[in-house]
């Protein structure tokens, strides 16, 4: 069940994107010192919490300046007990074009471990990585974490209920397609106050976690930021939710409703 939670605590965070080239802000929404912090309830319980970083880093890559992009994500309180989880992922990403050039895994699930990496270079569509070399259908193709940020940072100001984006995303040994439907507005509860949020309807694949009739939403901030604040999904038993916990170091002000 560890593993499945913190599956879903990944998929969470990705807000879809245009099959073509993206229409990108010229300021990427988010700074250096941001840090978002979520727990994730099976039910009533909290399962799992997930912490999130942007920072700056020397690193270079073909000679360019990168942001380092940090998650870790553990169980907690009974799940810690019986099935200790503590994940750690780095993406590092192009400071202008927000794509990523070199992403990196270390997974500790009870007493499985997994290190991945992967290389990125964007103008020939190659993901190399220790599982293999891959080829992407466009030029943008991204890993889980890097695909939420560079989505945070897309141009949507004219979206319309109905649209649908897509997302290329390298996981694993393969290249796969996440598409979704732009749902409406609406007033979301959490941590941060009554917020103002777009929200999103992202295709799941029926399976050993989800029902056939599954449906997944996600809530993003209506402002600058674009900040998850809640993503809900009903699974084989019982459903999941994602709450934003703190959020700190955002570079506008949040959409509080009146």
């Amino acid at each position: 069940m560890g593993y499945r939670l913190l599956v879903l605590f990944t998929f969470f965070f990705n807000v879809g994107v245009f099959a073509q080239e993206l229409p990108v802000k010229k300021e990427a929404v988010f700074q250096p010192g941001e840090v978002l912090q979520y727990k994730l309830k099976y039910g009533f319980i909290t399962a799992a919490e997930g912490t999130l970083k942007v920072l700056n880093t020397d690193l270079k890559f073909d000679n360019k300046s990168t942001y380092r992009l940090s998650v870790d994500a553990q169980t907690s309180g009974t799940f810690d007990i019986f099935y200790k989880v503590r994940d750690h992922y780095d993406s590092y990403i192009d400071k202008a074009e927000l794509t990523p050039y070199f992403y990196v895994e270390n997974v500790r699930e009870g007493g499985y471990r997994r290190a991945d990496k992967a290389r990125f270079n964007q103008d020939s569509r190659k993901v190399v990585s220790n599982r293999g070399n891959f080829t992407g259908p466009t030029n943008q193709t991204f890993d889980l974490v890097s695909a939420y940020y560079f989505s945070r940072s897309l141009d949507v100001n004219k979206i319309k209920i109905g649209d649908e984006f897509k997302l290329n995303y390298f996981l694993g040994d393969g290249i796969n397609q996440l598409s979704i439907e732009f749902v409406g507005r609406e007033v979301v509860n959490s941590k941060l106050g009554n917020i103002r949020c777009l929200k999103f309807s992202p295709s799941i694949q029926p399976g050993r976690i989800f029902r056939k009739d599954s449906k997944l939403y996600l809530w993003i901030t209506d402002d600058g930021n674009r900040v998850p604040v809640k993503a809900q999904v009903e699974i084989l038993v019982g459903s999941v939710t994602m709450e934003i916990k703190s959020a700190q170091g955002l570079k506008f002000p949040l959409a509080k409703a009146n």
